[in-house]
């Protein structure tokens, strides 16, 4: 719920904040994103997290909300009735009429689909998650603070499910290893996310070296099933609201309104340590230009020996050691040749008709592959960033390559280029 209302104040946040690693590069006086965001539930929240938002509304059915319309301003949260300390879901007439007012005003709607009663981590039961068939992005959170801690139910949600897909036993340790094999599980994480749906991992509270370093190496086991890894320390956004001072809960914002009035008091911001995002993995392809004539040398340079193997061959070789995924080679001139030299590699080879155009014809070939495509266990690869190889530089390492994939990650830097003593390689 901490990442729900953080999302919901950064699409509403009048300046950059850390919340983008992009942000300050690409939007250094942005506006508002959205006037509004709605924000709801399938299941249970505590009623504490009413004060994340700037309005509450108790959902009955659809007649009830006249007025909402007219008050789509901050984040606005729409729930079910309270029960104790509790509020209850919205039930599925209310759910799909807040997705249609959300696309006829174009305004996100954020979904809470799960919980995790407060536990860092957790396995879902039998009915959970309990997602519409009409959203399309899921987020799957872990909370990194669980890492290190027994398996038992003080630090998992539902222990014994998740030792059953983890394959640990209660009491067991957990290790990174086990909250891979649980979101990476199709009873796990991936339960009930439409086929359609962006499948984004966030692995919360990286708030060490040490768990900042795990989270790297789990993202790159969770890319072989998510569309992206997020790893990040969110801390609950501030809100400043009206609280009535009596016990009862106001079950619309009008009311909320009134409890002011009738003696109600603002709760000031409360202070909470800034929320970062650390980087944002997704799948990095490689794309290696390999159409060219080499006019000038005589003889196809992509065919030159580099240490007993064709200079095209090599270059394959290390986007591959590099984990980039897919890896594409685009081939022109000479083109059976070049192909010859690595159709025993799990590469795909484009060959560009019109490589006599130039290069950007190859680089334009290598982008049009891209397009998604099926690939279990994801509905499609969506590729995030792609590194251009050219095919007469054997001497580039895979370190260089993970390199700019690392700094990538930091910032979704549009373009990254290695440099050599201080000059663009």
């Amino acid at each position: 719920t901490t990442a729900l209302f953080q999302l919901a104040r950064e699409l509403i946040a009048p300046t950059p904040s850390a919340l983008h690693p992009s942000s300050f590069s690409l939007h250094p006086s942005r506006s508002s994103l959205y006037p509004c965001v709605l924000v709801t539930a399938t299941t249970h929240l505590h009623v504490n997290q009413i004060e994340l938002a700037d309005s509450h509304w108790i959902a009955r059915k659809p007649e009830d909300f006249a007025q909402l319309e007219d008050n789509l301003r901050g984040v606005v949260l729409v729930t079910g009735l309270i029960g104790g300390d509790r509020t209850k879901g919205v039930d599925k007439s209310i759910l799909y009429w807040l997705h249609e007012v959300a696309q006829n005003r174009n305004i996100p709607l954020l979904i809470e689909a799960d919980g995790s009663r407060q536990r860092p981590l957790k396995a879902p039961a039998e009915h959970e998650p309990a997602i519409p068939e009409f959203v399309e992005t899921v987020v799957v959170v872990a909370g990194l603070s669980g890492l290190g801690k027994p398996l038992t139910a003080k630090h998992v949600h539902r222990p014994e499910i998740f030792a059953r897909l983890s394959g640990l036993e209660i009491g067991d340790t957990v290790m990174p290893e086990a909250v891979v094999s649980v979101l990476a599980h199709s009873a796990g994480g991936l339960k009930n996310i439409p086929p359609n749906a962006r499948r984004v991992a966030l692995l919360n509270q990286a708030n060490t070296p040490e768990l900042h370093a795990q989270a790297n190496r789990m993202a790159g086991q969770l890319l072989s099933c998510y569309h992206a890894v997020i790893i990040a320390s969110l801390h609950p956004p501030s809100a400043i609201c009206y609280k009535p001072t009596g016990t009862g809960h106001p079950s619309t914002a009008a009311a909320k309104s009134a409890a002011s009035a009738q003696g109600g008091h603002p709760l000031s911001a409360i202070s909470h340590p800034p929320s970062t995002i650390y980087a944002v993995h997704e799948p990095v392809a490689g794309i290696i230009l390999a159409a060219g004539a080499s006019e000038r040398l005589g003889q196809p340079k992509q065919l030159l020996d580099w240490r007993g193997q064709p200079f095209i061959r090599t270059v394959a070789q290390t986007a591959l050691a590099a984990d980039l995924s897919p890896v594409i080679v685009v081939t022109g001139s000479h083109a059976e040749q070049v192909e010859a030299a690595i159709m025993d590699l799990p590469v795909k080879i484009i060959r560009n008709r019109d490589w006599q155009s130039g290069q950007a014809s190859s680089i334009q070939a290598g982008l049009s592959a891209l397009t998604p495509a099926p690939l279990p266990p994801r509905p499609s690869l969506r590729i995030g960033a792609a590194i251009f190889l050219l095919a007469d530089q054997p001497q580039v390492t895979p370190s260089v390559l993970r390199a700019l994939v690392e700094r990538h990650s930091l910032d979704l830097s549009l373009i990254v280029a290695p440099q050599v003593q201080g000059q663009r390689a």
